[in-house]
This record gives structure tokens, sequence and C-alpha cells, in this order.
């Protein structure tokens, strides 16, 4: 029987891989932590990660023997595209969103955080992880000052890092169906930081309270398909009845709480969507659920290039410098730009000039050899006439020999 061959993990040539939406290249990203973080931002890179589903590792297992150079050697080779590294320094711990594989880096001090367990835990009602994360969530931009010559140049760089860190939107290629999380980065003017909030879609019917709904979607609390009316004399007394309260409650409170779920975001579906009775066409009630996890970042700088390399400072919220002083820097950045390119041309012309003069040894290479082969016959020639030398010296010894004992005798 032939040995079987494995196809999961084989390579499949040159395939387009597939997207979310229809556009070939979707961003991918590592969620990483760097040094010794703790239990606390170790669980926030998790749910990074989970926020950042499906392009990025999901499961990637960091060492502590990983430095950062590793991941930004490794990234290109996998196609990642972004690097989220968190890190602990003294007064508060960073993050630095990475762009491969020739930056920027964009490094942001976090204020203040918040897990996914600490929202759910902290909601009435906690709503189960579905299949929402099988497609990358919607990217939203708010309160972000309008580009202007008044506005600072650093915000365009921002906006594009966190643009570019999620797929792109077409809406005539986007199903509806795929809109399922919502990524929000907003920008507090007042703070001059940078929240970040991650929700759930949720689609429901409009029109009806909370007890019908249970009724017509199947859904209750104990996590049965059938809601239990076992101590109710109707089903009036189901849906009229307060929970928790004897008694009915009035047209009112009925009004209320339909008024409360719904709002103003009334909408018709344009095409079919998850869940039952949601099809093309019906009046919808839509609203956002925070599952976390939550980050207020505030901008600290943003460099060219790549951590660990010499690249200029575009932008320093602490560190202000005067015109001649960024020119200088510039004219010592691009000094050292060429110098680096020369010698990278320096050693490709050195390996080119021993690879060619390894090429044009091998014929004088046997020639030596043949002189080698010269030298060995001549050597032994010498040897056979030296060793005819000791052969000789060996018979006058025994003749020697044989006289002495002659003459002792």
């Amino acid at each position: 029987m032939g040995r079987r061959r494995k196809k999961r993990t084989h390579n499949k040539g040159n395939a387009t891989p597939s997207t979310s939406n229809g556009i070939s290249g979707d961003p991918k990203s590592f969620v990483i932590k760097h040094g010794s973080v703790g239990y606390s931002l170790t669980q926030l890179v998790r749910d990074m990660r989970k926020v950042m589903e499906p392009n990025t590792a999901a499961r990637l297992r960091e060492r502590s023997r990983n430095k950062l150079k590793d991941y930004l050697v490794l990234g290109p080779t996998l196609n990642v595209t972004h690097i989220m590294a968190f890190s602990l320094a003294e007064k508060s711990p960073t993050l630095r969103i990475i762009r491969l594989p020739g930056g920027p880096s964009l490094t942001f001090r976090i204020e203040r955080y918040s897990l996914m367990k600490d929202i759910l835990n902290s909601k009435k009602r906690k709503r189960s992880q579905g299949l929402e994360y099988l497609v990358p969530p919607l990217l939203v931009l708010a309160a972000f000052p309008q580009a202007s010559s008044s506005t600072p140049p650093h915000f365009n760089l921002l906006l594009k890092g966190f643009q570019s860190m999620f797929p792109s939107l077409s809406p005539h290629t986007l199903s509806l169906s795929s809109a399922r999380r919502v990524v929000l980065v907003h920008y507090n003017q007042d703070r001059d930081s940078i929240d970040i909030r991650h929700y759930l879609i949720t689609v429901r019917a409009r029109g009806i309270s909370r007890r019908v709904r249970k009724l017509l979607e199947g859904t209750t609390t104990k996590g049965s398909s059938v809601p239990d009316l076992g101590n109710e004399r109707d089903v009036a007394d189901y849906i009229l009845k307060q929970a928790g309260v004897d008694g009915y409650e009035s047209a009112s409170s009925y009004a209320s709480d339909i008024g409360e779920e719904e709002g103003e975001n009334k909408i018709e579906l344009s095409a079919d969507y998850l869940g039952r009775n949601n099809k093309k066409g019906e009046q919808r009630s839509v609203s956002l659920e925070e599952v976390g996890p939550r980050m207020e970042l505030t901008l600290l700088k943003i460099t060219e290039g790549l951590p660990g390399k010499d690249g200029t400072v575009i932008w320093h919220r602490f560190i202000k410098k005067s015109a001649a002083e960024i020119k200088r820097m510039k004219a010592e950045h691009e000094g050292k730009a060429q110098l680096r390119e020369q010698r990278r041309k320096e050693q490709e012309q050195n390996i080119a000039r021993k690879k060619g003069q390894l090429a044009g040894e091998e014929p004088s290479m046997a020639d030596d050899d043949e002189m080698v082969d010269e030298g060995a016959v001549e050597d032994e020639e010498a040897g056979s006439d030296w060793d005819d030398e000791e052969e000789v010296s060996e018979e006058e010894a025994t003749e020697e020999e044989d006289d002495t004992s002659e003459e002792d005798e």
C-alpha cells in the first residue's frame, strides 16, 4: 500500500487568496506581546486577536526567546501587512502598529482598557459567541477633523494607518450577511486621544414586545426553543404579564418597551440577513451590542521605517524641533542611507568578483593536479634510488660483520 500524501498543508501554487469582500489582498496581521507584560495585558492581546479575525494569526504562540525582529523578518514571507505589538513600559502599556514591509510605525500609549470578559460581565443579558468572527469587521472612523490646511499633517497618516488594517469596503460586492461586526475608532478632541470599541450588529423584528419576539423567534433565556407556559393559564398571561410582578402591563408600558428597543434605527432589509424571518423587504430594528475590548490610546510618535532601524521621526508629541534641526536630521539620514546603499553595492561587487575568480580557477586547478602528479612521480623515482642505497649499505654491513667474525676466530 502506497504512502498517504498530505493534502492540507501542501502549497497549491500561486492561487489568488480568497477574500471576504471580493477584493484581492486583504490585510493580514500579527497581534503579539513583546517582553514581560503580565496576565491582564496578555488577555488583551487575545481579545484583540478576536477583533482582527479572521485575517490574523488567532493561535499564534509567542516564546520568551522570540524578539520583535523575528516577527518583522517572518511577516513579509507570510504576506502579513501589519503587526500590533503590545509591551509594558515603566509608566503604562504601549502599543505599536507597524506597517510591513517598509513602515511607517505608530506608537501609542494605552491610557486605560477593558477586557471582553469585563464588558460581558457588566451586561444583564450575555450573548454567546456565534459565527460573527468568520468575517472581518466594518471600520467606522468618527469625529476625526476634516482634511484642510489647518489640520495637523499627522492626522492623515493616523487615518490611513487604521484604514489599512481592515479590508476595504466595496458596496457592489459586499453582501449584507457579511456585515456582522463593527470596530469604532473615535477621536476624542477634549482629551486628544483615540477610543476603540467593538460591537456586534443585532437585527430584530420591529413593532412587537420582547415576549412576543421570543414566541416568534423561538428564543428563551434557558436555551430551549419553546417558552415554558406551565405556570400560565393562557398565552395572554405570558405575553402581558410583567416579569416578577403580579398583574398585567399597561398599554403605555408595552409601547415604551417597543420604543426603547427600536428608537430611530428602523430600516428595510435590502437582502436576506442572518436570523429567522429576516427576509428581503422586511422592516427590522438594528442595534449595536458592545462585546469589547475597549481601549483609550494616546499617539506618542510616528516614525518612518521599522523599529530597530534609523528612521526619520515624522511627528512626536513631546519633542519639537526647528526647521534647521529637521533639515540637518534629514541630511544625516540621507547620508546614512547612501552609505548603506554604497556598502550593499560593494558587497554585491565583491560577491560577483569572487564567483568569477572561482569560475576561472577551475581549469588552473586541473593543471595544478597534473603538476602534483608529476612531482609525485619524481619523488617516487627519488625514493627508489634512496631504497637502493639503503640495500647496498645493508650488504656492506653484513660483509663487515663476516670479516670481524673471522678475525675473532
